[in-house]
């Protein structure tokens, strides 16, 4: 249970899903249900009968903002930038006037302390600390920074999403983005909640169901591989989140009256579960959420989740055993792999309840 390998499985490189579904409700969905045990097939929309009428759905609406920045160093070798912690970027620029923060730099020859990298627009930035495979950069373009970022830069898609002909990735900027997403400041999507679509949201809010929004934004460590065989010697990264007095309100109003919290996504399921209290209620605050999650925790808050399907040996993988069994989460993930559902960020979703 607590050895990476409990978490492997084999998965066919085709079942990787490239694009989303055109419609983004149509995609699939496998629902689990904890107490009988039974794995059933539908279609997202479906989530419409399949939850109950006075069910809470908090959901993350963080936007991803375009982190990925080309340009050359002073040599003209060619570079690439990811900033990875946009909020710390935003903060460092709101004290100092330039926007500052970790980047992952991807280079021939990687730059040292102190070198200029010339972006696109003419934009200058310089390294200013090297940390291990992380670069600690400062942008010199001041306060013009956030025009820079969404004129010149690029949605950071997935490794394991393949754009080689650069015009086949157009519509990313949208397709990767939930349509609730209002708060800037993830590198990657919280990507359960890109099945929902306007209407549908708008056919659960009839039936009674309520939405309650928070913020977590999903950095760059979501995707960093478990490089130990004891999990739980793992140290996960740490992530911005904001809980809203009116969402913490709608969470605490919910507890009191016995209805379900059902998370949509685990960047949802983590920031709940890291700000309840033993008996689950939550109070409105902001911080960093470092919260590890893997079999043997105990859930306080969230009696339901809707999640994507993860990699192997992923945190995310080991979340949602947690929160079911590994077990059962793998034998659902090798049904879903024989019924030829799509995986991982466009891919299909699950339901566990």
């Amino acid at each position: 249970m607590f050895q990476l390998s409990d978490y492997a499985y084999d998965l066919p490189p085709q079942k990787i899903a490239q694009t989303p579904c055109k419609n983004r409700s149509n995609s699939r969905l496998l629902h689990l249900d904890r107490n009988s045990g039974i794995v059933a097939h539908h279609q997202f929309d479906d989530i419409l009968t399949l939850l109950k009428d006075d069910d809470l759905l908090v959901i993350n609406n963080t936007k991803v903002v375009p982190a990925r920045l080309f340009g050359q160093k002073e040599t003209g070798g060619k570079i690439e930038v990811l900033i990875i912690d946009y909020a710390a970027g935003m903060k460092h620029l709101e004290k100092t006037g330039f926007f500052q923060c970790d980047c992952l730099v991807k280079a021939s020859k990687s730059p040292k302390k102190g070198a200029r990298l010339y972006l696109a627009d003419t934009v200058e930035a310089r390294v200013e600390q090297v940390k291990g495979n992380v670069f600690e950069i400062r942008f010199l373009n001041g306060d013009k920074f956030s025009d820079f970022l969404k004129k010149s830069g690029k949605i950071p898609l997935p490794p394991y999403i393949k754009r080689e002909d650069p015009s086949s990735g157009q519509t990313d900027p949208d397709d990767y983005q939930t349509i609730y997403a209002s708060n800037e400041g993830a590198v990657a999507a919280p990507t359960a909640g890109l099945h929902f679509t306007n209407s549908l949201m708008a056919d659960l809010k009839k039936k009674g169901i309520e939405f309650a929004p928070i913020t977590l934004h999903v950095g760059y460590g979501t995707f960093v591989p478990v490089r130990v065989q004891d999990i739980r010697e793992h140290q996960i990264h740490s992530e911005y989140f904001s809980l809203s007095k009116d969402s913490a309100d709608k969470i605490n109003r919910a507890k009191h009256q016995n209805r379900r919290i059902v998370a949509v996504g685990t960047t949802s399921v983590r920031t709940l579960e890291f700000l309840s209290d033993e008996t689950g209620f939550v109070t409105a605050q902001t911080g960093q959420c470092d919260l590890f999650i893997y079999p043997g925790y105990t859930f306080k808050c969230v009696d339901a989740m809707i999640t994507n399907f993860h990699l192997p040996e992923s945190t995310l993988l080991m979340l949602i055993s947690a929160f079911y069994s590994r077990e059962h989460i793998l034998d659902a993930y090798q049904e879903a792999i024989n019924k030829d559902y799509r995986f991982f960020s466009y891919g299909d979703a699950m339901l566990i309840e």
